[in-house]
């Protein structure tokens, strides 16, 4: 008899890719904003984010728009994370846009129009209706069919709760609704009167024995209690960015699905602030200021930055939260050099929080909630190598590693990755210094390289400063060719 094979069955129901930081459940911070050591994903980096903390606790409140953060320091010290951690402290109640600097650039629109879009998108609003529905318990339901196939269906239902009971003759979308659900007597369900929509609650404790085995989603509910029709309060949340689209005629709600949504006018925009101010005066309507993260902001140029220094100011402004790895750098757009890319009137707007590189401990931290993330046992001995990796070349690079060495361990049929896994895929894949540095010993075996000519320029002393002349006069001549 022929061995049978072992049949590997995966749950798809819920796919989730790992990226960057996917690890990352929240800011790691304890009732009175006190960073822990380690929590939720994040390591170190205690005062940076007792900061963000207290910006997020600004957010929630909703109290203040239009105020500006600016996370600066080094590469992988973890500035992006913060944001994330930022993200997922909000939660899903409170928008949070993300961006790069250099998006505006890419997309068919102009470059102010994009960041307000951005803008917009960061502003959420709740709105408050009422409406009538009718709650209770399914005690029979009857459906006619018409015998030829074709034709009206007709149908009664009689729903109860603790105190009346009550039959309603079903309309021919009713009963799909209700087809389409499985509604069966002993169900407890409600019909939303405006929209007709049927939506099932659960089973009625009554009749929990009516069945000897029921599934696991089954859901067992009480028999609702006083009268079948009764007001509800219904909350929509939508983004200002949303409600634009929707009333910009040339393009209607079908470019809220295809996300060719184009210039918007600023009329709109006017009028639907107004409407939305007037609907909170009405106590219709909440207005919830979001978050937009920037990252890169220092790709974005001076026109951008003064549209940003104009936008802050407005009532309709979310909480806005850059990130820049840049020091003292040329503006974008101009020839003034100024503190991370960003004009000095823009910079005086805005509060800093500064990220200081990772400890060594730290770094063998992060690898390490790195590793579960990716489930990949490493030995001890292996991740201590990695950790000097990572303070040797960078942490990116090492975490680059984690995967290729579970690969390499899979593949001699193991389950652990030891030291010599990690020597391997270091030996295989070069980081940055590595790569540089063999660059500079085969100059000459690529093309264009400008390093020779440099370095003769240094050589020879005179040599140089006739190049560099020459070079000036070259670059006059550029800028009188652009005139």
């Amino acid at each position: 008899m022929a061995e049978t094979e072992k049949i590997e069955v995966r749950d798809i129901t819920r796919i989730e890719r790992i990226g960057a930081h996917s690890h990352i459940r929240g800011l790691g911070l304890d009732d009175v904003l006190e960073a822990r050591a380690v929590s939720q994903g994040m390591v170190g980096q205690k005062d940076a984010r007792r900061a963000a903390g207290v910006v997020v606790q600004m957010v929630r409140e909703g109290k203040i728009a239009g105020r500006c953060i600016l996370l600066a320091g080094e590469p992988s010290t973890g500035k992006t994370a913060i944001a994330v951690g930022m993200a997922q402290a909000l939660g899903t109640e409170t928008p949070f846009t993300s961006m790069s600097g250099s998006e505006i650039y890419s997309l068919e629109m102009s470059k102010t129009e994009a960041l307000s879009q951005a803008l917009r998108k960061s502003i959420g609003v709740r709105i408050k209706e009422e409406t009538e529905i009718i709650e209770g318990e399914v005690v029979e339901i009857q459906i006619e069919r018409p015998a030829t196939g074709t034709g009206q269906k007709v149908g009664k239902v009689t729903l109860k709760t603790t105190e009346m009971e009550t039959n309603y003759d079903l309309g021919n979308k009713i009963i799909e609704c209700f087809m389409k659900e499985k509604i069966q007597a002993g169900d407890v369900i409600t019909i939303d009167k405006a929209s007709g929509k049927v939506n099932k609650l659960g089973r009625s404790f009554t009749r929990a024995r009516d069945y000897d085995a029921t599934g696991a989603q089954t859901r067992f509910v009480q028999c609702p209690e006083g009268e079948l029709q009764k007001r509800k309060e219904v909350v929509h949340t939508v983004t200002l960015h949303e409600i634009d689209v929707i009333n910009s005629r040339t393009h209607g709600f079908l470019a809220l699905f295809s996300g060719d949504t184009g210039e918007i006018k600023q009329e709109v925009r006017d009028q639907i602030n107004n409407k939305v101010l007037e609907w909170r005066e009405e106590g219709k309507a909440e207005i919830n200021p979001g978050v937009l993260f920037i990252d890169e902001v220092h790709m974005l140029d001076i026109e951008c930055f003064s549209y940003l220094n104009r936008a802050l100011e407005s009532d309709m402004a979310p909480v806005v939260v850059m990130a820049t790895n840049r020091g003292i750098t040329r503006i974008r757009g101009t020839n003034y050099r100024s503190p991370h890319g960003i004009p000095i009137d823009l910079l005086d707007r805005m509060i800093i929080i500064r990220t200081v590189p990772y400890s060594e401990k730290e770094v063998k931290e992060i690898l390490k909630i790195r590793c579960e993330e990716e489930d990949c046992i490493m030995h001890p001995d292996a991740l201590t190598i990695l950790t000097r990796i990572a303070t040797d070349t960078s942490l990116r690079y090492a975490i680059q590693l984690i995967t290729t060495a579970n690969l390499v361990c899979r593949r001699r049929k193991a389950t652990e990755v030891n030291t010599e896994d990690v020597k391997k895929v270091y030996s295989l894949f070069l980081d940055e210094n590595r790569s540089s540095k063999i660059l500079k010993e085969y100059q000459d075996d690529y093309m264009f390289s400008e390093i020779t000519e440099k370095e003769e320029d240094f050589a020879t002393g005179g040599g140089g400063s006739k190049r560099r002349s020459e070079a000036g006069g070259g670059g006059g001549d550029a800028q009188a060719m652009e005139h």
